[in-house]
């Protein structure tokens, strides 16, 4: 293995665009084609809501073995949301596909009160099962809008009565973060996102998946760790505060940290005072490759810093930002022409702070009758569902750019211009597609994104995209209502 410039490990491919992150680990060629996959994870069988149990014990003694179609979808999005970036997918169907009950696993919900005086064949069931249903579902980094099904289930009712928990909080999640990071990286424009907040998500996994979220949607690299060994996502590390509090002073802070990285050292800036400070950080010349801003007036320190830099003749010298961003933050600063090169954003960012649950729905569409399909569907306000298995049409024009979308009933046939958007991912509980690496599905999120009309990308009064039901699915909607009195 050979060590390059800069202490970013990268092996997801060339995505990093902005100058300091060029600097990574080079992998040999022995070590180039293995990345880290999704599939080394594994999820306990146990986290699931309770509840999930109770209805597949109630399935099961009760012998309803007919299948049932279920649809992900978001009803409505949260405010200062135009559009939905799509994450989560191949997460959520590695799940199914390697979804067990351990024998202590079993053993704990034998003990569980709540489920005492079920019959024992319930449990022997858990003990041997396995998902085989079929799933439908949206490329990954696909935008989506309220109502359109992210993923659609068809298996036996018990089945995917036991997976909802976890495929409402895999997509809601992962699409959460990437429909914000897709907010955040219109907002950079041209320039760079790196994802900080793994300190600051709802626990270790949940930053990593929101790392990966991130990534899909244009976010550059990572600082956690963990998440670029799973998922393969460059990682960057920096210099902190507190390292320079363990030093006599910054002046020796900043020869002790460009010693260890003698070829390309990124130092931390004091907002106090900046111009001091990158004076400092000047005097290691050619091994300076980048220095960061943490605090302050970002936009009169970072001009303050990048006359400093390029007075000492390192114009190639990039300046990174951070510190409580968010795309409006971001978007004022790129307006105002601010020096920044990278802008690394955290909290923000892993918790969705301005929209920190995204209430999608698992909702039961469509089920096996003697006599054909039932649509247990309802109109109460608020709750209403459309009836049917279903499919989304985007329509595009002779540029490409997406017109609209019309939620049809599945098995309708695509129009001229139109294209379907789900696809079958999983047959009988296995998966049926080769996932598409993290690079390609960014460069997909990126243009799919860009295709969208101007007017819907905007971060705040953005036009709504035009969604409407098609004819067919109209009428059945129609008739569904009727016969429900």
């Amino acid at each position: 293995m050979r060590i390059g410039k800069f202490a970013v490990l990268s092996s997801a491919g060339d995505l990093a665009n902005a100058g300091f992150l060029n600097y990574f680990l080079e992998l040999d060629d022995s070590m180039s084609d293995s990345k880290p996959g999704i599939g080394s994870r594994t999820y306990s069988g146990l986290g699931m809501d309770l509840y999930q149990f109770t209805m597949a014990a109630a399935c099961h003694v009760n012998k309803m073995t007919q299948s049932g179609t279920f649809e992900l979808y978001v009803p409505e999005f949260p405010p200062h949301r135009s559009f939905l970036v799509l994450a989560g997918v191949q997460p959520a169907l590695e799940y199914l596909e390697s979804l067990r009950f351990t024998s202590d696993d079993v053993d704990y919900l034998r003990s569980l009160p709540t489920l005492d005086g079920v019959p024992d064949d319930f449990f022997s069931y858990l003990a041997s099962f396995r998902f085989s249903g079929s799933v439908w579902a949206a490329e990954e980094g696909t935008p989506l809008f309220p109502r359109e099904p992210m993923l659609r289930v068809t298996a036996p009712i018990i089945e995917a009565q036991l997976v909802e928990t976890f495929l409402m909080n895999i997509i809601d999640f992962e699409t959460a973060v990437a429909s914000k990071a897709a907010r955040l990286v219109l907002a950079a424009q041209e320039k760079g996102i790196v994802e900080f907040g793994g300190r600051r998500a709802h626990g270790p996994q949940a930053a990593q998946h929101a790392a990966r979220a991130a990534f899909i949607a244009g976010v550059r690299a990572t600082s956690n760790v963990e998440a670029s060994r799973i998922y393969g996502i460059p990682v960057v590390g920096t210099m902190g505060h507190e390292f320079v509090k363990a030093c006599s002073s910054e002046a020796q802070a900043f020869q002790f940290y460009s010693k260890a990285f003698p070829s390309a050292s990124l130092l931390l800036i004091d907002a106090v005072d900046a111009a001091a400070s990158a004076r400092h950080a000047v005097a290691f010349g050619e091994s300076l490759h980048g220095v960061r801003i943490d605090a302050g007036d970002i936009l009169s320190v970072s001009r303050e810093v990048r006359t400093v830099l390029d007075g000492a003749g390192c114009q190639d010298t990039e300046i990174i930002a951070s510190g409580e961003l968010d795309e409006y933050r971001i978007a004022g600063l790129v307006a105002d022409e601010a020096p920044v090169d990278v802008f690394g954003v955290g909290s923000e960012l892993v918790t969705v702070r301005d929209a920190p649950t995204l209430d999608g729905v698992f909702r039961l569409v469509e089920i096996e009758g003697k006599t054909g399909p039932r649509y247990p569907t309802t109109f109460a306000p608020g709750k209403e569902s459309i009836p049917g298995r279903k499919q989304v049409f985007r329509t595009r024009g002779e540029d490409g750019r997406a017109v609209r979308d019309t939620i049809v009933q599945a098995g309708e046939v695509p129009g001229p211009g139109q294209e379907a958007i789900l696809h079958k991912v999983m047959e009988h509980g296995r998966i049926t597609v080769n996932f598409a690496s993290l690079d390609e599905i960014q460069e997909r999120c990126r243009r799919e994104v860009m295709l969208l009309p101007e007017s819907v990308r905007r971060l705040d009064g953005a036009d709504p995209y035009p969604v409407v039901c098609s004819d067919s699915l109209e009428t059945l909607r129609d008739e569904v209502r009727s016969k429900s009195g």
